[in-house]
């Protein structure tokens, strides 16, 4: 595995894109890629288990499954296949690689490389001034984070990461053990992707999740996709929408670029998706300029209403809007000041086209919104979902059938770990519920989000960093800063699965600590046990790992978590941490006493395929100040670029999950072993005067001078908006600056930067 390696740029080729998702090819990658990672056996073992009821819930994504009876024996995408067989993997990395491999040698090598390496076997530590990781044991490991957790000057020097792919059960004790040390310094993934929504959503509805169920996709009448990918961040949600063209609704695509998945989908789970030609999704593409789809949304208002002024009565839903909201007037009297010429500007489309959507809107009873990170990272992210709320609102489209908002998560439980309280903003009844149940007072100031956190490490404000599964370093924004950040701990630590770069971006003391997968059966003293998760439509269901662990030597998350919080805090008989390591049982049990709608948790969870968390919106209460559902007014901001520069959107290739690439290839996009890449409208090349695969740096335009730069990238001529760019991430987070930030959920802005491209000599 060594010899493992990205190629060059001069590898690069290009075909077409492709007109069309899954299919044959996909399952057809999926197998390739699984078989080259495990054997047949370990393949079939997780392949059959995944998403099935008494399985493995896939890590890939939050996508729901279907009901218990409707389930296809191949319940999963081609990219969820990859990634549970990734971590299914038969690769090994032992004691003999670190040794063989300094940490400043790791550091200079690729994403894919790292994660190709396998599984990690044993703790490592890394000693002051050493450039090498060495063994050391558990007791030892957990007794060295401890020491050093004790002897802060204060617990808000200490900051505990994670990402989605945490379990419901060990979220709960990452945040009970943070609290009850004394911060709420809870920074997760959710910061750098879904906290718009949250914000949005919470301001306008009450509650900070979305409001429909996989039955509501299938039932409505018309569904926008904004601002997402379904055939490449969720393939299963491809599943979804055929099921809704089936039933007669329709699906409108808002993106910056055509993707194969929205065109048309082959589901190589039916005959007519293996010999036939699939199903035609998007009835309407609009391709929208980044950042756009504020003035789309407005426009769409501002048409309704005038539709409603042309026949009284037949347009809003008046009853809706006097029983359940506040705020109308002002709203409409903004609205129906939107001008066309500004909306063409931020948009890049015709009224004609948003007023082909319009009519579609009105000949539909029922409307559902859905949007992921191409909305939540933009400046103006939270305006924008909000005004998505007022065009729902509008026409009732709020808890009712087939309608509702829906905003899609990317983890596999990212809306779980905030429900646990994995968040620094947790709201005082649920601080107030978990003193109660544990008898301490958690603090009750806030604490850092991952942006401050990159702050409060660059200032030496914070000294100690124990992320929980993900890959801090290159989940961030502004890659320089954030590393110079890590390199300046005292201590910094991470519980994981596989290797990546953040292993190798290290404190003065780093530690490698690692941990079961989600396909690994996991056997404490108290038996087998389970965990549990909650998809984007609140369903919280159980999931059974069913391999041999790869190492004798891991450790579950909650065993891990448990044995540094007894070490650090001491014996409490409140907080029985031992027992909650021996049976996870006893972790739900407390959960249900602690969490609003966990009642009754075990023998709930023990049902095939989990149970559904009450939405109160679906049953006309909101929980805002004024127990409406709230109309906004958002101000019309358009994001734009000078002359000579163009606005820049990172997103994932196909053959990519999160920050980690399991091939150099977007098949979909035709671009095949390269990743750095840039796509631009040939309209662009030409007034930019850069041929079509120059070699170009990429260079982020902000106001704090500083120059950032990613380097040696290709030219690529793609059907893009116009005045627009797309590059693949984690090679360009590091021309987000630390303070491009979305207003009020402080969410970096990816989506909706400004750069230049300089060519190189």
């Amino acid at each position: 595995m060594s010899k493992i390696e990205d190629p060059g740029a001069d590898a690069l080729s290009v075909t077409p894109p492709k007109t069309w998702a899954a299919g044959l090819p996909g399952v057809a990658h999926a197998v390739e890629y699984s078989l080259g990672q495990t054997s047949v056996r370990r393949t079939m073992l997780t392949l059959l288990n995944l998403n099935q009821t008494k399985g493995i819930d896939c890590p890939g994504c939050a996508w729901p499954e279907p009901g218990p009876k409707q389930r296809h024996l191949n319940e999963y995408c081609e990219n969820g296949a990859k990634h549970v067989n990734d971590e299914a993997t038969s690769r090994r990395v032992t004691a003999d690689f670190f040794r063989q491999h300094p940490i400043s040698e790791l550091g200079a090598k690729s994403d894919y490389w790292l994660n190709q390496q396998g599984r990690l076997t044993e703790p490592m530590v890394k000693r002051p001034g050493s450039d090498h990781y060495e063994p050391i044991s558990w007791d030892d490991a957990l007794g060295l984070l401890a020491d050093e957790l004790r002897a802060l000057d204060s617990p808000d020097e200490a900051l505990f990461y994670t990402s989605g792919r945490l379990n419901n059960e060990a979220a709960f004790l990452l945040q009970l053990f943070a609290r009850a040390f004394g911060t709420n310094n809870l920074p997760d993934c959710s910061n750098m992707c879904h906290e718009s929504s949250g914000a949005a959503m919470q301001q306008t509805l009450g509650i900070g999740k979305g409001s429909v169920s996989l039955d509501d996709i299938h039932e409505s009448d018309l569904i926008f996709v904004v601002g997402q990918n379904p055939g490449t961040n969720h393939p299963r949600m491809l599943s979804a929408l055929e099921e809704t063209k089936r039933n007669g609704g329709q699906v409108v695509a808002v993106n910056p670029l055509p993707e194969a998945g929205l065109i048309r989908f082959k589901n190589p789970q039916k005959a007519r998706g293996i010999v036939g030609r699939g199903t035609a999704i998007a009835d309407q593409f609009l391709q929208i300029r980044p950042g756009g789809d504020l003035a789309l949304f407005k426009a769409l208002n501002r048409l309704l209403l005038e539709a409603e002024d042309a026949a009284p009565g037949t347009v809003l839903d008046h009853e809706f809007i006097r029983a359940h909201t506040t705020g109308f007037e002002e709203f409409a009297e903004q609205a129906r000041q939107v001008s066309w010429d500004e909306v063409r500007a931020a948009t890049g489309l015709s009224r004609e086209e948003i007023e082909q959507a319009r009519d579609r809107v009105l000949a539909s009873r029922s409307v559902i919104v859905c949007w992921a990170m191409g909305l939540t990272q933009q400046k103006h992210g939270v305006p924008t979902i909000r005004e998505i709320v007022n065009f729902l609102l509008l026409r009732g489209n709020i808890g009712k059938p087939g309608a509702g908002a829906c905003p899609v998560r990317g983890h596999s439980n990212v809306q779980g770990d905030r429900t646990m309280g994995v968040w620094e903003q947790m709201p005082q009844s649920f601080l107030d519920a978990l003193g109660r149940e544990f008898g301490f007072t958690p603090p009750a100031e806030h604490g850092w989000d991952s942006v401050d956190s990159i702050r409060a490490m660059l200032d030496g404000r914070a000294r100690f960093f124990l992320g929980v599964a993900g890959n801090f370093v290159r989940a961030t924004p502004d890659s320089e800063a954030t590393e110079r950040a890590m390199r300046g701990c005292r201590l910094t630590a991470h519980i994981s699965t596989k290797l990546n770069r953040s292993h190798a971006v290290c404190g003065e003391i780093a530690l490698i600590l690692p941990t079961l997968g989600r396909s690994d059966r996991d056997i404490q003293s108290g038996g087998e046990q389970f965990v549990t998760v909650e998809d984007s439509m609140s369903v919280v269901h159980a999931s059974r790992g069913r391999l041999e662990p790869a190492s004798e030597m891991l450790l579950s998350e909650v065993a891990i978590l448990g044995r540094l919080a007894r070490l650090t805090l001491g014996a409490d008989p409140d907080i029985p941490w031992e027992e909650f390591e021996a049976d996870y049982g006893t972790i739900r049990d407390r959960i249900s006493r602690v969490v609003p709608g966990f009642e009754d948790f075990n023998a709930r969870v023990a049902r095939p395929g989990g149970f559904a968390l009450p939405n109160p919106v679906n049953k006309g209460v909101f929980r805002t100040p004024s127990g409406k559902a709230v109309f906004t007014r958002n101000e019309f901001e358009m994001l734009s670029a000078p002359e000579g520069h163009l606005v820049l959107q990172s997103l994932r290739s196909h053959d990519q999950w999160n920050t980690i690439p399991y091939a150099p290839n977007d098949r979909y996009r035709g671009i095949h072993n390269a990743r750095r890449v840039v796509l631009v409208n040939p309209v662009d090349l030409d007034a930019l005067g850069l041929a079509d695969r120059a070699a170009v740096d990429l260079v982020s335009v902000w106001h704090d001078g500083v120059e950032r730069r990613a380097r040696d990238f290709r030219v690529v001529a793609y059907p893009t908006t116009p005045g627009s760019a797309a590059a693949y991430y984690p090679e360009t987070n590091v021309l987000v600056p630390l303070d491009s930030v979305a207003d009020i959920s402080n969410t970096p802005t990816s989506k909706g930067i400004v750069v230049r491209l300089e060519p190189r000599s």
